[in-house]
């Protein structure tokens, strides 16, 4: 079942993200949360099997003003690593695009770091194309 997150997750979704490699987002994990849940422009959805949430999807919608369709960004999609490959993901990345169409985006984006090769292989059987270019600056830097 996919559902709204609800504040309650906070713990499940930090440890969802510590298995991506982002340890101790406990810390802040209620006022992201927060943030997340108030925007009109964000949706974050978590994916239940027999009561426990095992998997999430964080959403943002951006509206492009040199283009007739709007952008939606995966921000983070995790599937605890025990059931991965058993079509949970396929299930949070079809809600996502379906979400995407009613608000009026005609592509969906996501951005996965290259070290994540099992990522990069499924998002591609979900139709996804590699991008040419992809620019980050750090502001803790500069």
């Amino acid at each position: 079942m996919i559902r709204k997150a609800k504040p309650e997750d906070g713990k499940k979704l930090s440890e969802l993200l510590s298995q991506l490699g982002y340890p101790d987002t406990e810390v802040f994990m209620k006022a992201k949360m927060e943030r997340l849940l108030a925007d009109p422009n964000e949706e974050l959805m978590v994916y239940e099997e027999a009561g426990q949430v095992v998997a999430c999807i964080s959403l943002h919608y951006i509206p492009q003003l040199g283009l007739e369709g709007d952008i939606a960004s995966i921000s983070y999609l995790v599937v605890d690593a025990s059931i991965r490959s058993k079509g949970v993901g396929k299930k949070l990345e079809d809600y996502a695009s379906a979400s995407a169409r009613k608000r009026g985006c005609d592509r969906i984006q996501v951005h996965c770091q290259s070290r994540r090769t099992d990522a990069h292989r499924f998002y591609e059987r979900q139709c996804f194309t590699e991008a040419p270019k992809y620019f980050s600056k750090s502001l803790l830097d500069h």
